[in-house]
């Protein structure tokens, strides 16, 4: 497979952070452009960032001399340098919209953490073990467009990436109704304890948009392609509260499902441990060897523990047992910043290649 030229769209950002981290190495992926806002533009990447650096790791040595581009200004510069660009910024959804579009427009396929275009039903939203088959809308989406190669292709909200890969592989038993309350990690506010640390001894029960999202997005994932379009999933009826907690790292979600029709715990186990998905059977780099883990212990999945758990890509599992409103309740793990932003829609990118879209 030949190496693709990438941008990093937002790259002085927590996740564009991320991007660059997981980009540094990558087999198939090679980091040509950085772009962020116009106040840091024209500098090196390390004096944009300076001491903003929030990853574990210290920043790539190929990136920290790199001129960062204006994200806006530069569309058509940035699109001449890659075979496609990462979208992570910070800006309203109206104006999100429009940068990709236009990146899309100058035939730069766009694989965005952005939330602007979830809803656009001609913009497939991928977990790769999940609706690899959205991508088959990629096509009306070009047409709409006025694009050869242009798209744009998006990951779904952190938050339920800890409970919807649980809930999919029971999806055939009728699942009518997901209660998940998810705790979220400060990451995903794309903080530090450093840099918040009212977040310290502290739970803040409310996340804006979050819920709605947690709600409605799973809808879509769950839909079809037909004519063009996405047409979201009419069922489970899910409802969702979600706080913020004082985590590093990991959305935690607790979990309840009624399903109708009724097998044993062990089997929910047998299923959640043999799913495999296409970036399984494809083998893709970024790809967990077991998506979903299940843990018989007790205490069992726990964020400082188990959250890098297959370099953070797989998704944890435990606490299965039966409820008494609902069937089953269980209790979920994700990396938020892994599998739940820049390694999602590195995957996604990943698999994107594997299927001949990013040619």
């Amino acid at each position: 497979m030949k190496k693709y030229q990438v941008g990093i769209i937002g790259a002085t950002g927590m996740v564009g952070q991320r991007f660059a981290t997981l980009l540094e190495n990558h087999p198939w992926f090679e980091v040509k452009a950085l772009a962020a806002s116009g106040r840091s533009a024209g500098k090196t990447y390390e004096e944009a960032v300076g001491e903003r650096w929030a990853m574990s790791t210290p920043m790539p040595e190929s990136m920290k001399e790199m001129i960062i581009f204006d994200a806006a200004a530069d569309v058509e510069k940035v699109a001449s340098l890659v075979d496609f660009v990462f979208c992570a910024v910070n800006m309203n959804k109206d104006e999100i919209k429009a940068l990709e579009e236009a990146y899309a427009k100058a035939e730069c396929p766009v694989m965005s953490n952005n939330s602007a275009n979830r809803g656009t039903p001609d913009v497939p939203m991928i977990i790769p073990e999940i609706n690899a088959d959205h991508a088959a809308v990629i096509e009306a989406q070009r047409k709409r467009l006025g694009t050869k190669r242009g798209f744009i292709s998006v990951k779904s909200n952190c938050s339920l990436q800890s409970y919807v890969p649980a809930i999919h592989p029971l999806m055939d038993l009728n699942v009518t109704k997901v209660l998940a309350c998810t705790y979220q990690a400060i990451s995903g506010a794309g903080k530090t304890f450093k840099t918040w640390p009212e977040s310290l001894d502290n739970v803040i029960p409310f996340i804006g948009g979050e819920e709605g999202k947690s709600e409605n997005e799973p809808l879509k994932i769950w839909g079809h392609v037909e004519d063009g379009k996405i047409v979201n999933a009419t069922s489970p009826c899910i409802t969702s509260q979600c706080l913020r907690v004082p985590v590093s790292d990991g959305h935690t979600a607790a979990v309840f499902v009624s399903y109708e029709k009724k097998i044993e715990l062990e089997e929910i186990i047998h299923r959640w441990e043999s799913y495999k998905g296409i970036p399984q059977e494809l083998e893709l780099p970024s790809a967990p060897k077991q998506f979903l883990h299940y843990f018989r212990e007790d205490d069992r999945p726990q964020s400082r523990l188990d959250c890098n758990l297959e370099n953070g890509m797989a998704v944890s599992i435990g606490r299965l047992r039966p409820d008494t409103q609902y069937d089953i309740k269980f209790v979920c793990l994700s990396h938020n910043t892994l599998r739940g932003a820049a390694g999602g829609a590195v995957l996604m990118a990943e698999l994107l290649c594997a299927k001949g879209y990013l040619d």
